[in-house]
């Protein structure tokens, strides 16, 4: 523990460094800007992330910014040097919707899904407009938001996409053809509250891997349509089992981030109303937010909960279900789940100071923190960490309307690897951020 914790201590300082920061504004025609590289050679990389589509724009989280989005989207059709558009997750949301709602309507995934396609029918035109004309290779990777999409519905609505899976449902790292030196993935992997959880709810809603997020963000959605500002209830109350050992400490841990949550986003229900509408991915019985909470029936007894039950002792299974790299103590998973650097430390984690690792340049999405991070890996290369942000209309933590593009090193092209990020709030594009390095 003592080594991972002078590991992230690194990693935290890292995380200071000037990412190059120029706020510069760019045309952004076919010919100059982010998608021209000054000659006649198709090799640039396009990275965006959570567009968090929606299938009812009442709720969403994308709205106002599906216009710049589809806008955006020609300008990379137009591009002649623009090889590939990865959308490295989140591109459709099957988590942020009002608890009390029934997402599926009654119906199934399918039909959710082509919802998902008729509500943002310029997005997704705009996207099959690239995909069929051939010319630009348009890749997805899972996210959390879309854990549980199937391969066959994005399919559905993206006829022709090429689908970076592991063999894990709702998770994938990709590396473009040629490239073994960069990694994409969303970053969800890595996160307690949003990776895969195929285990702790295994006989109540068997073949479910919904985390505990899922309902998180079920209950933020709900906060939101409500406008909530005081609280209809209370946490059930818990304090440390001083007996309990490690499982009832991470347990208690676990209490924290509820308690943390549902004081961040209220709801005006009793926590004991069934209010939660599942009847998705192997749930499907109305469940209240005592159903999900922690409990402790005397106080300093026993802490236990009903839904992901177990799910403290399991961690380490789940990571090695979900292929981590490197182990990250149940602890420190817990605790800074809620925190975006957390996403950013995990890069370096898995990747940089990992010495089965080969991967220079690091791109996730998932915190919708958008930024650069030069760094050195652990034989002191220069490698480069980006996380592409997010197209949210709202963004409180940082910017929205984020992407970015990458410019591989090549015989007779660039001769250094860049790595630039953008910014296109109202359709003005904006570098905010540039870095580079020789493979």
């Amino acid at each position: 523990m003592r080594k991972y914790l002078s590991i992230l201590t690194v990693l935290c300082l890292s995380l200071l460094v000037s990412c190059n920061k120029t706020d510069t504004v760019e045309p952004a025609g076919s010919d100059s800007g982010p998608f021209a590289n000054g000659s006649n050679k198709r090799d640039m990389i396009v990275v965006i992330s959570d567009l968090h589509l929606g299938a009812n724009l009442a709720y969403a989280e994308i709205n106002k910014n599906l216009a710049p989005l589809e806008n955006l989207l020609s300008k990379v059709r137009a591009s002649k040097n623009v090889k590939e558009l990865v959308i490295a997750g989140d591109l459709i949301d099957e988590w942020f919707v009002p608890a009390n709602l029934d997402t599926y309507n009654g119906k199934g995934q399918s039909d959710y899904v082509q919802r998902i396609a008729a509500t943002n029918k310029g997005v997704l035109d705009a996207f099959n407009r690239i995909i069929q004309d051939g010319n630009i290779l348009v890749t997805y990777v899972p996210g959390n938001h879309d854990l549980t999409i199937t391969a066959a519905n994005i399919a559905s609505i993206l006829p022709g996409i090429n689908q970076a899976r592991d063999n894990v449902q709702g998770l994938g790292a990709y590396s473009p053809a040629g490239h073994p030196e960069m990694i994409i993935e969303h970053g969800h992997r890595y996160n307690f509250f949003c990776a895969p959880d195929p285990i702790s709810n295994k006989d109540i809603a068997p073949g479910s891997i919904m985390p505990p997020g899922y309902f998180f963000t079920r209950i933020a959605a709900l906060h939101v349509a409500q406008g909530c500002k005081t609280p209809g209830d209370s946490i059930l109350a818990a304090v440390p089992n001083a007996s309990g050992g490690d499982s009832q400490n991470l347990l208690y841990a676990y209490w924290k981030v509820w308690e943390w949550t549902l004081k961040t986003f209220p709801i005006t229900n009793k926590f004991s109303d069934k209010i939660i509408t599942t009847n998705i991915d192997g749930f499907t019985q109305s469940l209240s937010v005592n159903d999900l909470v922690p409990y402790q029936n005397a106080a300093g007894g026993v802490i236990d909960v009903k839904m992901y039950k177990g799910i403290q002792d399991n961690w380490d299974e789940r990571q090695k279900i979900n292929k981590v790299a490197v182990n990250i103590p149940a602890a420190h998973a817990i605790q800074y789940a809620a925190d975006p650097t957390d996403t950013d430390n995990q890069a370096f984690v898995q990747y940089f100071t990992n010495p089965n690792s080969d991967k220079r340049l690091v791109v996730f999405g998932h915190s919708h923190i958008a930024k650069i991070i030069p760094t050195n890996n652990f034989k002191g290369q220069k490698s480069i960490y980006a996380n592409t942000g997010a197209w949210i209309d709202r963004n409180p933590g940082g910017t929205t309307t984020n992407f970015v593009v990458i410019t591989p090193q090549s015989t007779g092209g660039s001769s250094q690897t860049l790595v630039k990020l953008y910014n296109y709030a109202g359709e003005v594009v904006t570098k905010m951020a540039e870095d580079s390095f020789i493979f």
